[in-house]
């Protein structure tokens, strides 16, 4: 009996102990939350919400304690509670903004590679397009906001110079990122594509943490790690090609090196201009990483030395004019990115860039060098879940020397030595997984002109339906004047600019749609009085512009079996006032028309991949001085389609064809005048035009790696 009444008393005592915790669970509109996981930290009481959201559990614990709830796609909650008082409570939860679905700042940028939300471009893309050849900058000639540039090889976006886009490797700047050409003959990127896992091209509004670029910039990402060890060979009509990897425990090292000979294809397929030497170039490049327990390391360096001679027809004289170029470059990066203390990420890095070019124009000697170096530092964290904080500080210096010379008649020495320094912060903020706001601010010092420059920048997107959504960018940007300025005078200010983009993007598994208009209002652009800037000219900020428009682009790769295609379109409007140009007018760089279709379809049957690149614009305005307004004549409409072909022998055996210019247009993207009349009163002349109508490549790629499955297809 005496041990009946004991346990009768113990189970009495624990079940009058307990306390009853109960409440229901809401999302941010009152709607009831099913499946949330409640309960009481530090022990193993708690309970899941019903249907209705309602939950109801009971507990031995007793004051204050902290109760917990969490919930796929939402915040976890945490509060302090008395656990005898707390009965039939509400608790909002507020949904995560790291979902895969929650709104992205896409205003001004198009993302590509695996880790970004929305991708517009795969990396395997900026290679297999007809007509690109695997340079990264033809590549992106074929979205909305770019322009044909056939002359120069380089990018030009939104109604900017080409000096106004900023490429940077890993974060960190690259001062020198094309190739040598002769006047108004095409150069290409100096980068191998296959290196790279992801890029960003942002055609405007980017963020703070980049300066000195009025217009664009160009992210390039190296691989952090790679998938096995392999070496690949090239065969083509243009050269060769040699790359390893080779993978150790923590550690790996990527190179490749190529040799480019121009001679024997041309050859077989003329030229409009007569080489003496056709361009040659050796090129190598190497990404070596260590993976540290909380860090990754990563080297990066490239060379190339490149060269070519050929005479053309001096329109003042019209006598044959030799010109013999010799180009080295070299460039060097290194960054570290690791993780310390309290979820605080660290990036550092450095760059330095070495460019030598030797001209001879008959017996004129030009001899320039260039010396730039970028250093950088940032720190992020995650300052709650909703907010994101970015800080940092860069430091860029260049040195650049020229001297002009002529044997016993004269020789000339100009150059510049600057340093800029910046710091900027910038941070996200999530209010809802709908809507979100980066917020940036960016200062900049530029010691050689003396010049501060202050540059806020906002962003803002909101998601209007599962896979849609709006956003809007201001920033304001400055740049130092170009090195052609800058070696004659010192005394200058930092052009500037200011982007407006509103941005729509429908992007869905597959399916891209995205539609973008802008406004850019330059001001404090140089002016000169002279028909070049020389050392006598007289230099202002005096000039001003303008560039607004639209960019559409659509891009499918789900309705249609095997086959993937993008089309873009893109209008501008703009004029400026600058440079020695007499009034405001839409410069010579700017097709007000632009458009691109982009195919590849994959045919099974044969193992071939098949693509065709179609690129259209509208012509572009020239300056004819044998006219007497200025800026009034426009050159025909240019055209261009190109076809590429790879067919797989064998796993890792790939031919591979291409030619540009299919139908052989006759595109003219300008034309060059004497710099003074004949005898008759009249400016010579000729058009500027591709070296030949159409370009022809043929390769041979073969892989060799362990698991015999790896091939170059990513890389033509």
């Amino acid at each position: 009996m005496k041990n009946f009444i004991l346990l009768f008393l113990f189970i009495s005592s624990s079940i009058f102990g307990q306390q009853i915790i109960s409440g229901k669970i809401v999302d941010e509109r009152g709607l009831p939350i099913e499946g949330a996981n409640i309960y009481i930290d530090g022990t193993y009481d708690g309970s899941a919400s019903d249907v209705s959201g309602n939950f109801s559990f009971s507990t031995a614990a007793k004051g204050t304690k902290k109760l917990v709830v969490t919930m796929l796609n939402f915040e976890s909650f945490s509060q302090d509670i008395v656990a005898e008082n707390y009965k039939n409570k509400t608790i909002k939860l507020r949904e995560s903004v790291n979902t895969l679905d929650a709104v992205v700042i896409t205003a001004g940028s198009f993302e590509a590679g695996g880790k970004s939300k929305v991708s517009i471009l795969k990396p395997l893309d900026i290679v297999t397009t007809a007509g690109s050849n695997a340079d990264i900058v033809a590549a992106l000639q074929t979205l909305g906001g770019t322009q044909v540039a056939g002359e120069s090889g380089r990018l030009l976006v939104r109604g900017g110079e080409d000096s106004e886009t900023q490429t940077f490797v890993d974060g960190v700047r690259v001062a020198q990122p094309y190739g040598t050409s002769a006047a108004n003959t095409p150069g290409r990127g100096r980068f191998s594509p296959f290196l790279f896992s992801g890029m960003s091209f942002s055609t405007g509004g980017y963020s703070a943490e980049y300066g000195e670029a009025l217009s664009s910039v160009l992210l390039l990402n190296t691989q952090d790690e790679v998938d096995a060890e392999k070496t690949e060979m090239s065969f083509m009509t243009v050269g060769l090609g040699l790359g390893n990897t080779q993978k150790w425990g923590k550690s790996s090292l990527s190179s490749n090196v190529s040799y480019t000979n121009l001679k024997p294809y041309q050859l077989i397929v003329p030229q409009d201009l007569p080489f003496k030497k056709p361009f040659q170039s050796v090129a190598g490049e190497s990404v070596y990483r260590y993976a540290f327990k909380n860090g990754l390391l990563k080297v990066y360096g490239a060379f190339d030395n490149q060269s070519l001679n050929l005479d053309r027809l001096n329109l003042d004289s019209q006598k044959d004019q030799n010109f013999n170029l010799v180009n080295n470059n070299f460039y060097f990066n290194s960054t570290y990115s690791g993780s310390f203390g309290n979820g605080w990420q660290v990036t550092s890095g450095m760059s330095y860039g070495f460019s030598q070019n030797k001209t001879e124009i008959d017996a004129l000697q030009i001899r320039n060098g260039e010396h730039a170096t970028h250093f950088k530092f940032k720190l992020k964290n995650s300052i709650t879940e909703r907010i994101k904080l970015n800080i940092g500080m860069d430091f860029f210096t260049t040195k650049f020397d020229e001297n002009i010379s002529q044997t016993a008649v004269f020789s000339v020495d100009s150059g510049y030595d600057a340093n800029i320094l910046g710091a900027f912060v910038e941070s996200d903020i999530f209010l809802s997984k709908k809507f979100a706001i980066k917020v940036g601010f960016r200062a900049s010092n530029n010691f050689q002109i003396n010049q501060l420059d202050l540059s806020p920048r906002i962003s803002l997107a909101y998601k209007v339906t599962k896979s849609g959504q709006f956003a809007f960018a201001y920033g304001d940007f400055a740049q130092a004047p170009r090195q052609e300025f800058l070696k004659y005078n010192n005394v200058f200010e930092s052009e500037k600019a200011s982007h407006y983009i509103l941005n729509y993007l429908y992007s869905k598994k597959g399916q891209t749609f995205r539609a973008e208009i802008y406004e850019k209002d330059y001001r404090d652009l140089v002016k000169f009085d002279t028909p070049n800037a020389q050392r006598n000219s007289v230099f202002t900020n005096n000039g001003n512009g303008y560039a607004r428009g639209l960019d559409l682009l659509w891009r499918d790769n789900t309705n249609i079996k095997n086959l993937e295609y993008w089309f873009s379109y893109s209008y501008i409007d703009s004029k400026r006032d600058f440079r020695n140009f007499t009034k405001s007018v839409t410069p010579s760089f700017v097709a007000n028309h632009t458009a691109s279709f982009v195919t590849k379809y994959w045919i099974n049957d044969l193992k071939s991949q098949v693509g065709f690149t179609n690129v259209f614009a509208t012509g572009r305005p020239y300056n004819d001085p044998n006219q007497a307004e200025f800026m009034n004549a426009k050159t025909r409409d240019f055209n261009n389609l190109s076809f590429n072909w790879a067919y797989l022998l064998t796993t890792q055996k790939i031919l591979y064809f291409s030619i540009t210019n299919v139908l052989g247009s006759q595109n003219v993207f300008g034309y060059e005048y004497a710099s003074r009349p004949n005898v008759n009163g009249v400016y010579a002349s000729r058009p500027i035009v591709p070296l030949a109508d159409r370009f022809f490549f043929v390769g041979f790629f073969w892989t060799i790696s362990k698991d015999k499955k790896d091939n170059q297809l990513r890389n033509l």
